[in-house]
């Protein structure tokens, strides 16, 4: 995905006084574009007209680079935050909007990157998220004060969750449309009426029972490899030992890693496909149609968060076909929701349709990749509420 970035290139030979800057905003849109494994120190320098040593007095190296990109995104949410929770009159939707649309593909690299920072930067960034979902809690419960800390931490993380989802795709309006649409959105999640009465007990997590079967093992663990260590990282060697044989002996199985990521991303597809047309054959009306599909893909996500994951971070070291294969089964599967959103709502374009339905579902993937919250009493009945209203479904 393209930055938002725009870029001068300065000629060669040349010392312009934002050369530390124009080094950022080069290796933010080429992480966006091609990936961090994919780039070299010489591409980043390239892009600015530089030689390779001159940049090394800027930076160390690439994982540094990696660093201050994101950090540089981080760092402007929370000042939006803290701006909002100081004074809770402040626009917090449109300047979130504002905020994530002008870098968008940051939001990209977050989630699939960071597995490549050092463990400091990688936990630094993350107590940093934390820190942004409490100030925006805060500034939540000042407005709403009939929410608990819980609830509204909740919203919280939600809100980013929604803000961040235009980073994960492309579609777009001509602006104002886009910041517009977003901005209501994260409105929709901040004013989302919460569930009263009983909550519900905390999902628990289930143990589980391991397949038998070699192949369907090595499937398996794969996937928690490749989302805890990421696919360039993980070895034959790392699958064979997780499933308890020799790392030469996964070549029996499969004819190589790649293999292994289009068998593990291809069950996922097979799964939501499945799913879909249980819910349709089930449906009485569109209606019913979209809510069981939202139903059905949170379930799906709460019992598949690794396979999620890879789904963002990994697809694109599938090899050519397999990754145009899985791009046009993903493209299909969201213009089923997009199709249904439309009968309803016949007043949205197919691309206000696309946003919505892949706010509602980055929100739901979000949620579940996130041990604290897939805890929390009545998350179902939350999230269906929450995603009922991102797709503005009649009664939601």
């Amino acid at each position: 995905m393209a930055s938002e970035t725009n870029l001068v290139r300065p000629g060669r030979g040349t010392r312009p006084a934002n050369r530390r800057q124009l080094i950022v905003d080069a290796a933010t849109e080429l992480f966006c574009d091609r990936g961090y494994g994919e780039i070299g120190m010489g591409d980043v320098a390239e892009s600015v007209g530089m030689g390779p040593s001159a940049l090394y007095r800027h930076f160390r190296g690439k994982q540094e680079l990696l660093a201050t990109v994101i950090d540089a995104q981080l760092t402007r949410y929370v000042d939006v935050a803290q701006a909002y929770a100081a004074d809770p009159g402040r626009d917090l939707p449109g300047e979130l909007a504002a905020t994530v649309l002008d870098r968008r593909g940051v939001g990209v690299l977050w989630r699939r990157e960071t597995r490549n920072l050092t463990e400091a930067d990688s936990s630094r960034f993350l107590d940093t998220g934390w820190h942004v979902a409490e100030l925006t809690a805060t500034a939540i419960r000042a407005r709403r004060p009939e929410l608990d800390a819980a609830g509204a931490g909740v919203l919280a993380f939600c809100v980013l969750a929604v803000a961040n989802s235009a980073s994960l795709h492309t579609a777009t309006l001509p602006e104002p449309a886009m910041s517009t649409l977003l901005a209501e959105l994260i409105a929709t999640v901040i004013a989302t009426p919460l569930p009263v009465g009983d909550a519900g007990s905390p999902q628990e997590e289930q143990a589980g029972i391991s397949v038998h079967s070699r192949r369907e093992a090595i499937v398996t663990e794969s996937v928690k490899l490749f989302a805890t260590k990421g696919f360039g990282a993980a070895s034959m060697e790392d699958i064979g030992s997780a499933v308890g044989i020799a790392g030469q002996s996964v070549y029996n199985h499969f004819p190589s890693k790649a293999d292994i990521l289009a068998a593990a991303i291809g069950r996922g597809a097979e799964g939501l496909w499945i799913d879909l047309h249980r819910t349709f054959a089930r449906a009485r009306d569109p209606r019913d149609g979209l809510t069981g599909l939202l139903a059905a893909y949170r379930e799906f996500v709460f019992d598949n968060p690794q396979l999620m994951q890879i789904l963002v971070s990994d697809m694109a070291y599938l090899p050519e076909a397999e990754l145009h294969r899985a791009r046009t089964t993903q493209h299909d599967y969201i213009a089923e929701w997009c199709r249904l959103l439309r009968t309803l709502r016949p007043e949205f374009d197919g691309t206000t349709a696309r946003i919505r339905v892949q706010a509602a579902q980055v929100m739901l993937s979000d949620v579940a990749s996130t041990p604290q919250l897939r805890r929390h009493p009545g998350i179902d009945a939350i999230l269906h509420e929450i995603g009922g209203r991102l797709l503005t479904l009649p009664d939601a």
